[in-house]
């Protein structure tokens, strides 16, 4: 997944497939990289932590609970780093979507991994030894994509997200200001359905549109965060038609800070939103910018930037859509 390239969640799925997710997990050992292996018991292979997507998941907080089940370490998703597909036995195909997630010292600290009936043992590798061991060429694939990361240097990455509001109710069923239109009851199930999929690439500042409809889809990622929103007009729909709105300040702000964030705004104003990104971060604008603002009610869109070098350019960007 690199720049110029969105991914689409929902937009591929088939009832032919049976879908997965899962990391590349790795640290900094005494200067040198190291990748997670996990050696299963039953199959008897070494392999990449991943696992089947549970019923009303998304793919991103599929693979951070997989990697949590199996290893015992929680970690937040970086730079998507490809998709591997096979046949299985049943003759549908399996799909599985690959992130990198750096493992902290402290997450590690506390896993309270043991060999069990699933996973005998853990392995930490450099990517050299990983390419010996691993069981399955598609692993390699993906760990060929991850090298390449590394080699260009953008391993370190932080996510800006674009976040679309909820379905808010019809502006023929409502009366009052347009900013005081709330959402709708689909809507306040995609608020809180976004929220494992959110913490999944580690967001921890919320910064929101004025708009009730906006405040209230982020209301439940503040509360299970334990945060409070920032609220402002200037990425406000009624800011953006009257020419008051200031995209670039907020996105600058955001941006400058390196840190994992969700802006919350409404489809007329995301395009401005990530063109300004792009701008912020010295990105050579295309098609993929238009594609990742053009999101359903409750989608959004998560752009990797460098967390040493922000303004060398968008790293990747992915789309997510809710699956209500």
């Amino acid at each position: 997944m690199t720049i110029g390239q969105t991914f689409a969640e929902t937009s591929k799925w088939t009832d032919k497939a049976v879908y997965a997710a899962g990391a590349v997990v790795w640290r900094i050992v005494e200067g040198k990289l190291r990748i997670l292996l996990i050696h299963r018991t039953k199959y008897r292979d070494i392999t990449l932590p991943k696992g089947k997507v549970d019923p009303g998941e998304m793919l991103a907080e599929t693979a951070v609970r997989e990697v949590h089940e199996e290893t015992g370490i929680h970690v937040a998703l970086g730079v998507p780093v490809g998709v591997s597909r096979y046949n299985l036995a049943s003759r549908k195909q399996k799909v599985v979507h690959y992130w990198a997630a750096e493992a902290t010292d402290d997450a590690i600290r506390a896993s309270t991994f043991v060999p069990n009936r699933e996973i005998a043992a853990l392995e930490w590798a450099s990517i050299k030894k990983a390419r010996e061991l691993l069981s399955y060429p598609v692993d390699l694939e993906i760990i060929d994509f991850f090298a390449r990361l590394v080699d260009d240097g953008v391993l370190h990455t932080f996510p800006l997200i674009a976040l679309r509001h909820g379905k808010a109710v019809h502006r023929s069923e409502w009366e009052g200001p347009d900013a005081a239109r709330p959402l709708a009851p689909r809507g306040r199930k995609q608020a809180k359905s976004i929220v494992g999929p959110l913490r999944a690439f580690g967001v921890r500042r919320i910064v929101t549109s004025d708009a009730v409809r906006c405040v209230e889809t982020v209301r439940p990622l503040a509360k299970a965060l334990d945060r409070t929103a920032v609220r402002t007009d200037l990425i406000s729909q009624d800011a953006w038609e009257d020419g008051t709105a200031d995209l670039r300040s907020v996105v600058g702000r955001r941006v400058r800070s390196g840190k994992p964030a969700v802006l919350c705004s409404h489809g007329p104003v995301l395009p401005g939103l990530l063109s300004e990104i792009a701008l912020a971060t010295g990105t050579v604008q295309g098609s993929y910018v238009s594609s990742a603002a053009d999101l359903e009610p409750g989608a959004f869109s998560v752009v990797h930037l460098s967390a040493s070098h922000p303004g060398s350019g968008i790293i990747a960007i992915e789309s997510h859509v809710p699956k209500v």
